[in-house]
């Protein structure tokens, strides 16, 4: 693909291995208006971090090694939770599938972002962009079923221990994960394809450093309220359905647990902690860029950008640092790995 000066642009530099997403690849290769006839935009521009195009070169430097601690410390979980065999357990396999998505949601936006602060690389062909939302989009789906999915696993646990291994078995969970598989697909599949029938005929310069679904189709001129009224069915029955049966779940656990003695009180909240705290750093900044993007000022144009790859780099990061300092299972183990000894760390 050129550019208009006529310089040779690579597309966005991501490939996630989930074989669902071939097809896509395949019937997005055209991009084609309303009445059939091919539409003026064929690449869209990423601006990065507007205001701050001089120092996006020095900010990427931490931004990827931010990057390099995700992946390291997520990969790290799943390495853990798969040669531990005592870790073979509901909560660690929900939080090894956590942490696959973690990896596979920062890898499909910051290789590009790098490029644009590195190499100044800022356009992004149409198909490219398609792909790239979608992974963003159904990859934040799949991991809101999955902090549902814990959070089940911690009600089940706490109020009714007894049934706990008969509820939550291992083929039930692989179902489960299975499952959040193919309801993040199937609800955000539909947003690509309703991009692609727009025409694209004004500005083709997107606000963020990545593809977003809300982003995108700002710039079509053409009728928008199907993208709009899908936008908010997806966002209803996923993340806020995801929510509020995340926040009954532990409705129920508290009071459960002001039921019991003060001991047994601290170890039921002590299994809950890191739970919540992952809950927290994904749905906070996720809830926050959709009210920007939805009642924010257009000139606002700095605050959606921090928030959104706030959205994408914070809870990759911080999770496996959270379940690493809580839990301690996976602590002692860590410290075994790096050949630590945790007889004096450990109360």
């Amino acid at each position: 693909m050129t550019v208009p000066n006529g310089t040779l642009v690579q597309p966005a530099c991501f490939l996630l291995p989930i074989p669902a997403w071939h097809w896509l690849q395949l019937s997005f290769f055209t991009m084609v208006g309303p009445n059939g006839n091919e539409s003026s935009a064929t690449y869209f521009i990423l601006i990065g971090l507007p205001g701050l195009e001089e120092a996006q070169f020095w900010l990427a430097f931490p931004l990827c090694s931010l990057y390099l601690i995700a992946v390291l410390g997520n990969l790290t979980i799943i390495y853990i939770v798969r040669t531990e065999h005592s870790l073979h357990e509901p909560m660690y396999i929900f939080l090894c599938m956590l942490s696959g998505l973690d990896v596979l949601i920062s890898t499909s936006s910051m290789p590009k972002m790098m490029a644009i602060f590195w190499f100044n690389s800022t356009t992004i062909q149409f198909d490219a962009c398609l792909l790239q939302m979608f992974a963003i989009h159904s990859l934040s789906g799949m991991e809101s079923t999955v902090l549902l999915a814990m959070a089940f696993d911690r009600y089940v646990a706490i109020c009714h221990p007894l049934r706990h291994a008969t509820v939550l078995t291992l083929p039930r969970v692989t179902k489960i994960g299975m499952a959040a598989v193919v309801r993040g697909v199937a609800l955000m599949a539909p947003l690509p394809v309703f991009i692609k029938r727009l025409p694209f005929c004004r500005s083709n310069i997107l606000s963020h450093s990545y593809c977003l679904h809300q982003d995108v189709m700002k710039l079509a001129c053409a009728d928008i309220h199907v993208n709009i009224i899908y936008g908010l069915i997806v966002i209803i029955s996923a993340i806020g359905l995801d929510s509020l049966l995340i926040s009954l779940s532990y409705l129920l656990i508290l009071k459960t647990v002001l039921g019991l003695t003060r001991e047994a009180q601290a170890k039921a909240f002590g299994t809950c902690v890191s739970h919540v705290c992952a809950v927290f750093i994904f749905y906070v900044p996720f809830i926050g860029l959709s009210m920007v993007h939805r009642f924010g000022k257009q000139h606002d144009s700095l605050l959606p950008v921090i928030l959104a790859n706030t959205y994408l780099l914070v809870p990759p990061v911080l999770n496996p640092i959270v379940y690493g300092v809580k839990t301690k299972e996976i602590r002692q183990r860590i410290l075994r790995l790096f050949h630590v000894t945790t007889h004096t760390l450990d109360p």
